[in-house]
């Protein structure tokens, strides 16, 4: 069983903590993590582009000139496509990317990036935050302190109003909670911290 080592707002050890072989050292499925992320991105897309086609185009109902004799070419309506102004052909319409996905596929996805991260050592536990005030410094002290380099995603069991608003304007960490892990998220970051009730709670979810 994978384990990992439950750090203290100040950084030093403070005792190992058993991970979850089903959420921790599962089968890494690369193509799977990639259809999973794909499906994500796609359900953020709106897809309230809307062009008009000829029909919805004002205007058209006379003919801009008499079929014969102007030396023109026979033109039928203004709201034709090669008009100025007039409608487009295979424009976009309203519609919705969302992908489906089977919820043990995602689950399974979900699971291969925890995994991933555990095997790269870019998995942190904390016991907590130790924060009684909103103060953005002592947070920047306390990811150094847990060594949690680049992009961090800080993942709490509950909301918690100081370590979020003390993170508000550090622009390279995010905050989730537990039971709202997504490929995406933890893809993006570099180093993932969980508080060992988190753990807790994310292993309950989706162990």
């Amino acid at each position: 069983m994978p384990q990992a080592t439950v750090l203290k707002a100040d950084g030093k050890g403070g005792g190992t903590v058993d991970l979850a072989e089903t959420l921790f050292a599962a089968p890494i499925n690369e193509s799977l993590i990639h259809q999973a992320v794909v499906r994500q991105l796609a359900g953020r897309r709106l897809g309230t582009s809307n062009t008009l086609t000829r029909g919805e185009v004002n205007g058209g109902g006379k003919k801009p000139w008499r079929q014969k004799g102007t030396g023109r070419a026979r033109q039928g309506t203004k709201t034709a496509p090669h008009w100025v102004g007039g409608g487009v052909v295979f424009g976009p319409h309203p519609r919705s990317y969302e992908q489906r996905m089977p919820a043990k596929m995602r689950r399974s996805a979900l699971r291969g990036v925890l995994s991933a991260k555990q095997a790269d050592g870019e998995l942190r536990v904390v016991e907590g935050f130790g924060l009684d005030e909103i103060k953005t410094t002592t947070m920047v002290e306390r990811l150094v302190g847990w060594n949690a380099a680049g992009k961090v995603l800080l993942v709490l069991p509950a909301r918690d109003e100081n370590v979020e608003l003390s993170c508000r304007n550090l622009r390279e960490v995010r905050v989730i909670l537990a039971d709202s892990l997504n490929v995406v998220d933890l893809m993006e970051a570099d180093t993932v911290v969980f508080t060992r009730d988190a753990l807790v709670r994310a292993q309950e979810v989706y162990a």
